[in-house]
């Protein structure tokens, strides 16, 4: 039964102050990620590429490259997988990692 169609009594048990999905995003498994993972993964986040990210952290591609490969081995680890930029994002925004107002 939806609230729509719920008779005006059963109203009152509806939590409308809560998105349903707030319980599950709470009891996904996050990976343990380093404080310099992080710190790439936002960066990057940040920059239109990884070569700004590079000249900005100032470390070599292959270290970014490295900070992200890792990041992704430990999401589809635990069943989470991000191959991609935006996949990447979402995951960080999930887990509380980046705001949307950060972006």
């Amino acid at each position: 039964m939806t609230a729509a169609s719920a008779p005006l009594g059963a109203l009152s048990t509806i939590d409308f102050g809560r998105h349903p999905g707030t319980a599950v995003l709470a009891q996904r498994p996050k990976p343990k990620l380093s404080p310099r993972e992080v710190e790439v993964m936002l960066h990057w986040f940040a920059n239109d590429s990884k070569t700004a990210t590079c000249k900005e952290l100032f470390i070599t591609m292959g270290t970014v490259n490295t900070h992200l490969n890792r990041i992704r081995d430990k999401y589809q680890a635990i069943g989470r997988p991000a191959q991609t930029k935006a996949a990447l994002l979402a995951r960080a925004l999930q887990d509380g990692l980046i705001r949307l107002e950060d972006l």
